[in-house]
């Protein structure tokens, strides 16, 4: 075993038995956390504003304090963000992470405390390597440094007294001295705000080290692997990085990019990572290489609450504790978090798939569907179905998004995809056809609209123009980072965009 190995494994011996231990009591460690939030929380403006030192049980807490969107939250937050301390966390808040809103021109801006950077953000970046190199005892990753393909924007004053920018940016700007000999590029580098510059820059900084790991959002890192052989003229990501044996990745789903990456990292020993972390916080680790669902990371100074997707937008929803859930269930995710968020619905969907230990999937945001007609088709079923569809057509999709088509006199309802491809199907009828097939398999609302093309017709596939989304994405500011395109949508505003937009596009 190499020494660094040896010695990183010696210092997380005991955090591997903390996080077995949440394993083991996953009720008692989220009470334990909830209370300690409460009690450190309780002199601050929203604690008094809820009595926080009366509150002695869950359910107390529950009745007390509402359930809250980022609109709702968001007049405590700006006190915040203009200097003002003790209102929703003890003390200043200097750093605001910004991040994609529920409309395609809004931002949320995510308080980010000193206390949710320790024992939040960085724990999770701690755990990742503490997991990975207790399940690879032989890894020789600490041998070199590990690339984090960072937001496009940098850190930016919103008053004297705080800063916003990508939550990548704020880690970079916050992270120890020492972790520059680990990681790369360049605090310079990784901080550009421009996504082309700095993907020039990262390139030739980035190519004459020894990269073992590589983590960020696989769409955009699939961008930074063909940039860089491109520039380097070489064939696959191991002619230029031999001893690469990790991808972290997160922010969308993994399942349409996996091939890509396997046939840009051809090697049976390569490893890849799920990572549940977000801008409010960091949620969960994936644990099990044999097996696509996380564990949910309960001591890291969040207490979860669940409410069924059916309730999420009711006036009173019924919140579950972690003691209180059910496998294959969805639920609407909702946080109190020590940099203030109190109860705090962040958009997106869970499913668990095992109890002790609580481990999870993400199915989806709590306002990227397709239900029209009463299909409620989620994000889950799209990358499933589409996985499929590669699978028997042999096609690759690069990126995607899909919206309604809605019935008027003349027309049935129908879904309509938008694709670009990276290597298209010979048949896009047969792909066509396996797609839908392959949601009438995994959702029984979709497939009941379905039936004999009564209430919902056959999906509309068209092939987009390579580079389209990144056009779009780039017009409206989103380029890298953890900006997503957005998968499903109950409207036609984005498909609309899309397809005027690919008219504009080269040709292949």
């Amino acid at each position: 075993m190499p020494i660094l190995n040896s010695i990183f494994s010696w210092l997380n011996t005991k955090r591997l038995h903390q996080i077995e231990l949440f394993r083991q009591f996953p009720f008692e460690v989220q009470q334990e956390v909830l209370f300690k939030l409460i009690n450190k929380a309780k002199l601050t403006e929203y604690g008094k504003k809820y009595d926080f030192e009366s509150i002695k049980e869950i359910k107390d807490f529950q009745q007390r304090l509402p359930v809250l969107d980022y609109e709702g939250i968001k007049p405590f937050i700006d006190k915040h963000r203009e200097g003002q301390q003790d209102i929703l966390w003890p003390g200043a808040i200097k750093w605001f992470a910004k991040s994609s809103g529920t409309t395609a021109n809004k931002s949320k801006f995510i308080p980010v405390s000193s206390e949710a950077l320790e024992e939040c953000h960085f724990r999770g970046g701690r755990d990742i390597l503490a997991i990975y190199t207790n399940q690879h005892p032989d890894s020789e990753i600490f041998k070199g440094k590990g690339l984090t393909l960072g937001g496009s924007h940098q850190i930016d004053n919103f008053s004297v007294d705080s800063y916003y920018g990508d939550l990548s940016a704020i880690l970079i700007e916050n992270i120890p001295w020492w972790a520059d000999f680990i990681r790369t590029p360049s605090q310079k580098v990784a901080l550009i705000p421009e996504w082309e510059e700095k993907l020039e820059k990262l390139t030739n900084e980035t190519i004459k080290e020894n990269v073992t790991s590589i983590a960020g959002v696989p769409s955009w890192n699939l961008v930074m692997i063909k940039h860089i052989l491109n520039f380097t003229g070489k064939s696959n990501l191991l002619e230029v990085w031999p001893n690469l044996e990790l991808f972290t990745h997160g922010g969308v789903g993994f399942t349409p990019y996996r091939e890509q990456f396997h046939r840009l990292i051809p090697s049976p020993t390569m490893n890849y990572m799920e990572a549940y972390n977000a801008s409010e916080g960091f949620f969960a680790i994936q644990d099990n290489p044999q097996t696509d669902d996380m564990l949910l990371m309960l001591d890291y100074g969040i207490f979860y609450e669940f409410i069924p997707l059916e309730e999420a937008f009711s006036q009173k929803p019924t919140a579950l504790t972690i003691n209180e859930v059910e496998i294959n269930r969805n639920y609407a995710l909702v946080i109190s978090t020590n940099s203030g968020l109190w109860r705090y619905m962040i958009g997106d969907t869970i499913m668990f798939t095992s109890k002790h230990p609580h481990k999870i999937k993400i199915t989806g945001r709590t306002r990227h569907f397709i239900n029209v007609f009463g299909e409620e088709v989620i994000i889950d079923n799209a990358e499933n179905a589409l996985k499929t569809a590669c699978e028997k057509t042999g096609a690759l999709v690069r990126e995607f998004t899909a919206a309604p088509i809605f019935m008027d006199e003349n027309t049935k309802g129908a879904h309509e995809w938008l694709i670009e491809f990276e290597r298209p199907p010979a048949d896009l009828d047969f792909f066509t056809q396996v797609l839908d097939n392959a949601l009438c398999s995994l959702n029984s609302d979709y497939e009941a609209k379905r039936y004999k093309g009564i209430t919902l017709g056959m999906p509309i596939v068209k092939k987009l123009n390579n580079g389209t989304f990144f056009m779009w994405m780039k017009e409206r500011g989103k380029l890298g980072g953890q900006n997503k395109v957005p998968r499903l949508s109950n409207t036609r505003e984005y498909v609309e965009q899309l397809i005027e937009l690919s008219k504009r596009c080269c040709n292949d």
